[in-house]
């Protein structure tokens, strides 16, 4: 790949801060939204003390007010007008080619018109803005957390989510791989089946699978017979052996319930930062298990696990309520 092509870095590469959302809307997280705020100020302040620059984004003076008590005074707090958390897929993506940072916004649309909230469109391109990066626009609808890349070029997706007709029912296969050639800089495309039950947002990948070195693909394996995404985890494994990527295998939570609910609950939702790991975990069984495997894939930076069921009640983990600004100077 020549060097002045822009390409997303991988999320391991040095970074300069984290964004990362705040709760704020109580009827998005019925019942658990303190929770959910101490479980996102835990995280937030796990990557602050371990050294790196956090910006934790809250809604307005009342939600400012409460994000002050649960952080320490090493998280930066930034009012800013924002729908739902999910800043990996409503924030930027920087891209970089070993001199400048320029930043992708994409189309919105609320996850294929489910849930469509006041902010979530213009988020994005504010924060790249006011980080003084060159955006552009893409004229068509991707979420941050659909795709997750090596940084030589190579990005895993989903079916399920990328080729939705609710997202660009105008694009094929290929020309999806074409745009995300043309404004991402990937230019080999491993396309993953259907991504974990109930997921909220027709299978991002980053709850799924997660690349933790170049062509090295860390995936979930079953754990217990009643693993409700067993398939699923078989199917992502045949497939990304077939195009020659290494997996990792980390075990997954096995079955998380909400009353009747089956509850898309991941390990492989870590956030990876500079100096740390942080993995989301649900009172099962497998906890220090999953914390343990992700851990081995990392052996240069700490791991912790948090509690991050409260988190997922409203629809994501940390990985998907952060976006990562990468430092300047990575090249591809």
């Amino acid at each position: 790949m020549p060097l002045d092509t822009p390409i997303m870095p991988p999320e391991w590469a040095k970074q300069d801060w984290l964004w990362i959302g705040f709760p704020h809307a109580a009827d998005e997280w019925p019942d658990v939204l303190g929770r959910a705020q101490e479980q996102i100020a835990a995280f937030a302040n796990a990557v602050a003390e371990s050294g790196q620059a956090v910006r934790l984004l809250v809604r307005d003076a009342a939600n400012e007010a409460r994000a002050r008590q649960l952080t320490s005074a090493a998280v930066t707090l930034e009012r800013r007008a924002y729908g739902d958390v999910w800043l990996r897929d409503t924030g930027p993506l920087v891209l970089s080619d070993g001199n400048a940072r320029v930043a992708r916004r994409f189309q919105f649309n609320g996850w294929g018109g489910k849930y469509l909230m006041e902010g979530d469109q213009t988020i994005g391109a504010e924060l790249a803005e006011d980080a003084g990066l060159p955006l552009e626009i893409a004229d068509w609808i991707l979420e941050g957390g659909a795709i997750d890349g090596d940084g030589t070029g190579l990005v895993v997706t989903t079916e399920q989510c990328l080729l939705n007709p609710n997202r660009n029912p105008q694009l094929s296969r290929e020309a999806i791989e074409e745009r995300l050639k043309r404004d991402l800089g990937f230019d080999r495309v491993l396309w993953l089946g259907e991504g974990l039950i109930n997921d909220h947002t027709d299978g991002h990948v980053d709850n799924l699978a997660r690349f933790v070195a170049p062509n090295t693909l860390c995936l979930p394996r079953a754990t217990g017979s009643d693993d409700p995404n067993a398939a699923i985890y078989a199917d992502a494994k045949g497939r990304a052996e077939a195009a020659g990527v290494t997996v990792a295998e980390i075990p997954s939570p096995g079955r998380v319930t909400s009353g009747d609910r089956i509850e898309p609950a991941s390990y492989a939702n870590f956030a990876i930062t500079s100096h740390l790991v942080v993995v989301p975990t649900f009172d099962s069984p497998h906890d220090a298990e999953g914390v343990a495997a992700v851990a081995e894939l990392f052996p240069d930076r700490a791991t912790i696990g948090l509690p991050g069921d409260a988190v997922l009640a409203g629809g994501g983990g940390f990985h998907c309520a952060s976006q990562q600004m990468p430092a300047a100077g990575w090249r591809p």
